[in-house]
């Protein structure tokens, strides 16, 4: 092998991420070396290497040859389905690897599979990076964003070809190194969780936009573009206009008033509200996404409900919610409804980013999280470089509700944004993420709540104890006792 010229990195699984992310490396100029398990694979990724410019990609066809055409110290990227197929695909390679090289899980896996991984792989000598890609098929040939954790050795010894592979904005590449462990994994997670929330606001706008402000798919599309050019420039915003604008091959009107409403999902969104739960880290707006994706599942339950309400004599009149309804102004509330509402979103995830680096001793920074998101993933948007800014300025801040800037324009926007949530309410039409993070903003900016009665009922029902505002220590209350006295 040693007379053939030996490629700079390799890659294994070809699906389209994989294939897309391979030819993104060799257009960089590296020298890559792929190999699929379904060897036509190979064949169609070499195919795409020589129409789209002649790229310097060399299939191998069995992971021998693969690895020992990889120079040392050898770093090899894995793009297969998490779970078992990475295992499998590990112990297939690692034969053949030696101590110092190097396996990077380029997978959406749930972060202890490549903590267990990464000892795994120290018991052989390997390194080991649990890498998150966002961006999508498009972002993995173009430029996504990388968030890559693990061995520091290991992503050094990487860092020149990832900081030319990811997407590229005014402050550098979108890719740093994350943390030790599975933070990478982690980061990759909350990311996703965010993007849960992300999807179901912007389904909320739309929802409220079209059904009480009778907005037709051509005013949808051209508000979005509006949108897009102000504060809530945003890829997801981006689309959504394009979305509207698509017409439908097999009959009239737009396609997307023809998808099913019923929203998949593979996991990530779930696994975030889980670790908020276990973190005791407050989520609403991701989880009220979650719960929307599940009832949305529920299509049949809900068409039946929707006629057994309707026999028991619930009207659905949103014609008489949308009369007299200021269009103009519906539509600037719906968008400061739609930025206050994302704000609370990405508060809750950074401050579970914080949570997880403190209980795990990651040492996150969160500013530099916000900074590779700017580009290349699926939340990337313009404010991120605010929210950078924000920990910039304060690496401690508690909550991003509380950063200055942040705090001024929620109280600008929370006037709107209660009219937009109000407005839903009164026609019945169900804004759970938009509620969820008004919910979320009352609770956490008010000084004192309801909770000194809970407090008073554990003790009643439990012995709990409960803590004086007035003087310090544990006090109990024989409270059914002294009540009845005071009959």
């Amino acid at each position: 092998m040693e007379s053939v010229a030996l490629s700079r990195i390799g890659l294994a699984g070809l699906a389209v991420m994989g294939q897309n992310l391979a030819l993104n490396i060799a257009e960089k100029g590296f020298p890559i070396s792929v190999y699929n398990r379904t060897t036509s694979k190979v064949d169609e990724t070499l195919d795409r290497a020589s129409d789209e410019g002649k790229l310097p990609v060399a299939g191998q066809y069995s992971p021998r040859d693969f690895v020992l055409s990889i120079q040392r110290p050898r770093s090899v990227i894995i793009l297969v389905k998490a779970g078992a197929p990475v295992d499998q695909t590990i112990s297939a390679l690692s034969e053949y690897m030696e101590p110092g090289d190097c396996i990077i899980d380029g997978g959406n896996e749930w972060y202890q599979n490549t903590e267990r991984r990464i000892v795994e792989a120290e018991k052989k000598g390997l390194l080991y990076l649990g890498m998150g890609v966002s961006g999508g098929e498009e972002g993995a040939r173009n430029g996504p964003s990388l968030m890559p954790g693990g061995s520091f050795t290991a992503y050094n010894n990487v860092k020149d070809i990832l900081e030319k592979v990811a997407a590229q904005v005014e402050d550098g590449p979108c890719v740093t190194y994350i943390g030790e462990g599975g933070s990478g994994n982690f980061v990759k997670m909350v990311h996703n969780g965010i993007e849960y929330g992300d999807m179901q606001l912007i389904s909320e706008a739309y929802d409220v936009l079209k059904n009480v402000g009778g907005l037709s798919n051509d005013e949808l599309a051209d508000i979005f573009t509006e949108w897009n050019r102000g504060e809530l420039e945003s890829f997801l915003v981006e689309i959504t206009s394009d979305i509207f604008r698509v017409k439908d091959d097999y009959g009239d009107g737009e396609l997307v008033d023809k998808i099913l409403d019923k929203t998949g999902m593979k996991g990530t969104g779930k696994w975030t509200v889980q670790q908020a739960a276990e973190l005791s880290v407050a989520a609403p707006t991701i989880a009220a996404s979650l719960d929307c994706r599940y009832l949305s599942g529920l299509k049949d339950e809900r068409e039946n409900a929707a006629k057994v309400l309707e026999e028991a004599g619930l009207k659905e009149d949103l014609s008489s919610a949308s009369r007299g309804v200021d269009k103009k102004r519906l539509i600037d509330d719906v968008r400061q409804a739609l930025y206050a509402s994302k704000i609370c979103s990405y508060a809750q995830g950074m401050n579970l980013l914080r949570a997880k680096s403190l209980e795990k001793g990651w040492d996150l920074n969160l500013g530099e999280m916000a900074r590779i998101w700017k580009g290349g993933c699926i939340i990337r948007a313009v404010f991120l470089d605010r929210i950078k800014k924000a920990y910039q300025r304060n690496p401690n801040l508690a909550s991003l509700v509380v950063d200055p800037d942040f705090a001024k324009e929620m109280v600008q926007r929370q006037a709107a944004w209660r009219r937009v949530v109000g407005l839903a309410i009164s026609a019945g039409i169900s804004t759970p993420g938009m509620c969820a993070s008004l919910a979320y903003f009352d609770t956490y900016r008010r000084a004192r709540l309801p909770a000194n009665l809970v407090q008073a009922q554990r003790d009643l029902f439990g012995a709990h104890t409960y803590e004086r505002t007035d003087r310090p220590g544990a006090y109990h209350t024989e409270w059914a006792k002294l009540a009845r006295k005071s009959h």
